[in-house]
């Protein structure tokens, strides 16, 4: 069997749950290969990603495991078994992997939420927005490379259809990312979103006395159960995912909390509209 030279976020989150099962059972892979009958080597490349397993494996698996949770297995089945070659494959080569997760994370989300420090979030970016964060990156990117990033970006907008809920401080409504023209015109664009059914939108004003969680950028996005939501956090790098029980019960409570002290929706429109008027 080919392995994978690189296997995707997705498939990584795959194996990663099979591990974690399989320790959970007490046993070791070399234990867990004779059960089904193949190499230990077998079982070490689907649990790094670098092969599938078949639905009837992994039930097999699950069933040595002693795991009983029915939705889960079923949701570990959907993924071993997806085959989806989405839109953002044609970006394969193009634009870092990281890019491309973030698509296929979106292309399966449940519910998505966020917390916005200092950008708007990039599902909700204007083109000449995107493009000015873009341009900040260092190292510069080419006209090229700038482009491509833009395009994705604008294209990941369109493709999204899931409940969306975004907490945004004013910090981030006020800076600007380019001129005042692209400003007013981002400002703009949130009013319109926040008017969409699906969409949830929240303002932190400066005056919330007490917010020590205003450096917390986040994105918390629903998967099929909640053992599979993810984390996705910004760094240096590009965005790193965070998956383990306990990260996710910290940004649950975390967005819980952010969004319990903003402004409720429709005070946050109106806020947004005092923005656009002094531009």
């Amino acid at each position: 069997m080919v392995l994978r030279r690189e296997p995707t976020a997705r498939q990584m989150r795959l194996a990663v749950e099979l591990r974690k099962l399989r320790d959970a059972a007490g046993l070791k892979a070399r234990e867990a290969a004779a059960l089904l009958g193949v190499s230990s080597v077998q079982i070490s490349h689907i649990e790094s990603g670098l092969t599938g397993v078949s639905e009837e494996r992994l039930r097999r698996l699950a069933s040595h495991y002693s795991c009983t949770d029915k939705e889960f297995i079923d949701a570990l089945v959907g993924m071993a078994t997806d085959r989806t070659q989405g839109w953002w494959e044609e970006y394969r080569g193009l634009l870092p992997t990281s890019f491309l997760d973030l698509s296929e994370l979106d292309h399966h989300a449940a519910f998505q939420q966020d917390v916005a420090i200092l950008y708007v979030p990039g599902l909700f970016q204007t083109e000449d927005y995107s493009r000015a964060v873009f341009s900040s990156r260092l190292p510069e990117l080419t006209d090229e490379e700038l482009e491509l990033r833009v395009r994705h970006r604008m294209t990941r907008q369109q493709e999204v259809a899931f409940p969306h809920e975004v907490v945004i401080h004013e910090a981030a409504l006020r800076i600007r990312v380019g001129n005042r023209a692209a400003a007013r015109t981002q400002l703009t664009r949130l009013l319109e979103l926040s008017e969409v059914d699906r969409i949830t939108l929240r303002v932190i004003p400066f005056d919330l006395d007490g917010f020590a969680r205003a450096s917390s950028t986040m994105t918390y996005v629903g998967g099929p159960v909640p053992k599979l939501d993810t984390v996705v956090r910004d760094a240096p790098h590009g965005s790193i995912f965070l998956d383990s029980e306990s990260q996710l019960t910290t940004y649950r409570t975390r967005f819980r909390k952010v969004e319990a002290v903003s402004l409720e929706p429709g005070r946050s429109r109106d806020f947004i509209h005092e923005l656009t008027k002094e531009l």
